[in-house]
């Protein structure tokens, strides 16, 4: 991947690159025939000046004054460093020029001038235009320019120069290495300083691939910085620890479940074994087997619920579990619960009291899972409830929810137990699970909750302890079965 966007961004340079050093190219060619070419025109125009200044009707008037020295100056040193034909005509056909002294050192060059090509620029001047033309006829490529100078406000003459198109394009081969020379310089330095942002931005990414590579190893504490790169791999960097801490949190848990699991069963387990193994081998005698046996038996059914609330939390905690609506009285499901544990609760003198405002007050639910809620509830209630105690059922109608409260005057939970009460196989002493239960229950209830979008909390109470959880409010269902399921 590193190596495909270099290339892209290199050919990319390489482009750019070469598109610039041609427009550089033209450009400077341009302004230096230009430069040249002003030039050629400022000393055309200065010996137009100097032949303006003739007097008469004749250039014989300004040949043997000292003005022609300056003239003659001025056309040499043009000569020198163009190697051009310089030729100063007035309207009367008189004509002052280099000819000899530009034949002497270009023989070829003047035999290439094209006569006709003189003339209609001589005529062009004539008129009183300027003109700079290039000009490929003949042996060798041209460069003409030409100026006109007046007298009494006429135009009597023009200033002609002509010089090969290689004297005033000579150089530019210097240029266009310099060019080259720059381009590949700029190439270097821009691969280079690409090459460090591009190693620099894909860091994170590289370094966010080794991390998964360890997640994939099972190894789920490792992090990325998340302060380095550009915005939005800063945040997919946090995004990535985010998501690294919740697995680990999800791993912990798994590895938690998993070492309860195999503690809840390996004590009945055990239990069972040895008792088992005690009675065949004769160390517990044959008059006390009925004792061990009901053990035994009080183990296996430890067993048999611990499995069995496994079970039912993993069906809880499926993607596709949900709960089977329908409309029934929750004060009725409340009374009920009380008539199947009425005989543990006379067994321990509790004063069980069921109140409701509304009653009927019907909900909208899983019959099935609400009511296992309740007996787990309950169930906690009688558990941690000491003899003459009390234990209180409410159901209150709130707006659109109904609140259902089950309230004892137990032992309560300790302090430091409240935010673990509903953890899974969470049995310390002073919780109100404690006990021989499989300590699934308030897990199963809390799910149970979660899956019909409402709540179960520990509420904060002087005495014993108080679980609350909501549910739906219902409208009566009418003379339609449907409304209420198919339950007994």
């Amino acid at each position: 991947m590193f190596a495909r966007i270099m290339a892209v961004v290199m050919v990319a340079i390489l482009i750019t690159a070469v598109a610039l050093s041609g427009i550089w190219w033209i450009t400077l060619r341009n302004q230096q025939i230009d430069a040249r070419l002003d030039y050629l025109i400022s000393e055309a125009e200065e010996i137009a000046y100097l032949a303006s200044e003739v007097t008469g009707s004749t250039m014989e008037n300004y040949l043997g004054s000292s003005a022609r020295s300056h003239l003659n100056a001025m056309a040499d040193k043009v000569n020198r460093e163009f190697g051009a034909y310089i030729a100063v005509v007035d309207s009367w056909g008189n004509v002052m020029d280099n000819i000899r002294t530009a034949y002497s050192e270009d023989p070829d060059f003047v035999n290439s001038l094209s006569g006709e090509a003189v003339t209609d620029a001589l005529r062009a001047v004539l008129s009183g235009e300027s003109i700079r033309i290039r000009s490929s006829e003949g042996q060798a490529p041209t460069f003409t320019v030409g100026v006109p100078f007046l007298q009494n406000g006429y135009v009597s003459g023009a200033v002609f120069i002509q010089t090969r198109a290689q004297r005033i394009e000579s150089g530019l081969e210097q240029i266009l290495l310099k060019i080259i020379l720059l381009t590949a310089a700029v190439l270097i330095l821009s691969e280079i300083a690409v090459l460090l942002f591009v190693r620099s931005a894909l860091r994170p990414l590289r370094n966010m691939t080794a991390a998964a590579g360890n997640i994939a190893e099972g190894d789920f504490s490792v992090r990325v910085d998340e302060n380095r790169g550009g915005r939005e791999l800063r945040e997919v960097s946090r995004a990535f620890n985010t998501m690294t801490k919740k697995l680990q949190g999800v791993e912990a848990g798994r590895r938690e479940f998993v070492a309860n699991v195999s503690h809840e069963l390996r004590s009945p387990i055990t239990s069972i074994r040895g008792f088992a193994e005690g009675m065949a081998d004769g160390v517990i005698p044959e008059e006390e087997h009925p004792k061990y046996l009901q053990l035994v038996a009080e183990e296996s059914r430890r067993l048999g619920n611990l499995v069995n609330d496994l079970l039912a939390l993993s069906r809880l905690e499926r993607e596709d579990a949900k709960p089977e609506w329908s409309v029934f009285d929750i004060n009725e499901m409340l009374r009920k619960a009380i008539i199947r544990r009425m005989a543990d609760l006379d067994n321990k003198k509790i004063e069980i009291s069921c109140e409701s405002e509304t009653d009927p007050c019907y909900v909208r639910a899983d019959r099935d899972r609400i009511e296992q809620v309740v007996i787990n509830l309950l169930d906690n209630a009688i558990k941690f409830t000491g003899e003459n105690g009390k234990i209180t059922l409410t159901a209150e109608a709130k707006g659109k929810t109904v609140e259902v409260t089950v309230w004892d005057n137990g032992i309560g939970v300790a302090e430091e137990d409240r935010e673990k009460i509903f953890d899974r196989f969470f049995t310390a002493d002073r919780a109100h699970t404690s006990g021989k239960g499989t300590g699934l229950g308030l897990s199963i209830c809390r799910r149970i909750m979660e899956m019909h979008g409402q709540s179960l909390r520990l509420l904060d109470t002087k005495e014993g302890a108080a679980f609350r959880f909501t549910l739906e409010k219902a409208e009566a269902p009418g003379n339609d079965l449907t409304e209420t399921g198919n339950h007994a």
